[in-house]
């Protein structure tokens, strides 16, 4: 099947449908505090769809910009609290019946707030249709033992129950869900790019990075692969005067456990903390050369298919990324000739290419250029996209 077929094109004739009220989502998350949960609910009510979050937090109470109902407290990798939270979570938000049922959809994001939404809506004595979001494909999914198979049966079994699948890249479709669960979804492609209708500024116009100052290379998002901050650090070590390492981001303490002890050893690694998106993407982006896009935090699998919000990002602010090959990273990166792409063993072939650059800061503006000649669509997703997959989802189901 291609991948135009499998992929459902949702309608853009949405206001003939809808009428004059806005669609309302109920928006079941992992983390309120979480930058692309923010991304999310910002995109949605862009489109002119109105969100109610239901969501978890990884730490104190969460301020938030929309009406938001806490489902509770959980941590990084701690599963069986999280599973717990699941069930707790799901009685929190059932209990908030009213709220609840004035949602035309309910979306979830990642398969534990999919089961948490699912629960809910029994306990509620509702039949809201439940569109999953999955933007990541965790490693325990992708295992063969017997923990792997029965968390893909869990999947599967309320994936069947669903009335659409939201996924950010198509290396998820045909490496997992038509692995898996063929036949049995109606897959929405919305990549993780920069929301419609947010204010990013003008496009700068590439500039060859000076030659009588460092070259600046990001790392941007969440900071969560051991070998990649390793092979920065190295990278720190080798190129101490030549080369500055801009970390911009929260690190994830379960993969990353010794973060701001190793960056201090390094005069050349600048930690910056967290950002706000969109309001500080401009002067991030604006102050780097290169953005790293490499992750192997589950090497093989999910790192291999994602497509991560900083190759958007960058690419929007005309700034290369550097990509491992044979991903589905490196071959967005070289459609575009909009960065490098690096083979393994990337132990030599990241110095070697920094020092190239170093020599010849030409190749950078090569890219850069590549990238402002690209269309803005490619870094923004379109006005409506996910109001259409809202709409498309409702309709479909009045068609049943």
């Amino acid at each position: 099947m291609s991948g135009d077929a499998r992929i459902a094109k949702p309608s853009m004739e949405r206001e003939a449908v809808k009428g004059s009220r806005p669609w309302r989502v109920a928006y079941f998350g992992h983390d309120a505090g979480d930058a692309a949960i923010r991304r999310r609910v910002r995109a949605f009510e862009d489109d002119g769809v109105t969100v109610a979050g239901f969501m978890m937090r990884r730490g104190d109470d969460q301020k938030t910009e929309w009406q938001n109902i806490d489902l509770g407290r959980t941590a990084d990798g701690a599963f069986l609290q999280r599973i717990r939270q699941v069930f707790a979570g799901a009685a929190i938000a059932a209990g908030e019946r009213e709220e609840l049922a004035s949602a035309d959809v309910i979306v979830a994001r990642n398969l534990d707030m999919l089961a948490c939404a699912f629960l809910a809506k029994r306990k509620a004595k509702l039949d809201t249709p439940v569109i999953y979001e999955s933007l990541d494909i965790h490693r325990l999914l992708c295992r063969q033992d017997v923990i792997g198979k029965l968390l893909r049966s869990l999947e599967g079994s309320l994936l069947r129950r669903t009335r659409g699948l939201v996924v950010s890249s198509p290396a998820f479709l045909k490496n997992h869900f038509e692995r898996y669960y063929p036949g049995q979804f109606r897959a929405f492609l919305v990549e993780n790019r920069l929301a419609a209708g947010a204010a990013y500024g003008p496009r700068p116009a590439p500039q060859m990075p000076a030659g009588d100052r460092p070259l600046r290379l990001g790392w941007v998002g969440v900071l969560r692969c051991q070998r990649s901050f390793d092979l920065l650090c190295a990278l720190a070590d080798r190129f101490p005067e030549t080369l500055e390492i801009h970390l911009h981001g929260v690190p994830a303490r379960t993969e990353i456990p010794v973060f701001e002890p190793e960056v201090s050893n390094h005069p050349n690694m600048i930690y910056h903390g967290r950002y706000k998106s969109p309001e500080d993407l401009s002067r991030l982006y604006g102050s780097l050369d290169m953005v790293w896009a490499g992750d192997f935090m589950e090497a093989g699998f999910n790192s291999v298919w994602l497509l991560p919000n900083r190759i958007y990002e960058g690419g929007y602010y005309c700034v290369p990324a550097i990509a491992p090959a044979k991903t589905q990273t490196a071959e967005w990166v070289s459609g575009r000739q909009g960065g490098f792409v690096i083979e393994e063993p990337l132990e030599e072939t990241l110095p070697a290419l920094i020092s190239k650059l170093l020599d010849d800061r030409a190749s950078i503006l090569a890219c850069a250029n590549a990238l402002a000649e690209c269309p803005e669509d490619d870094f923004v997703q379109p006005d409506g996209m996910l109001s259409d997959v809202v709409n498309a989802v409702l309709e479909a189901g009045r068609a049943s």
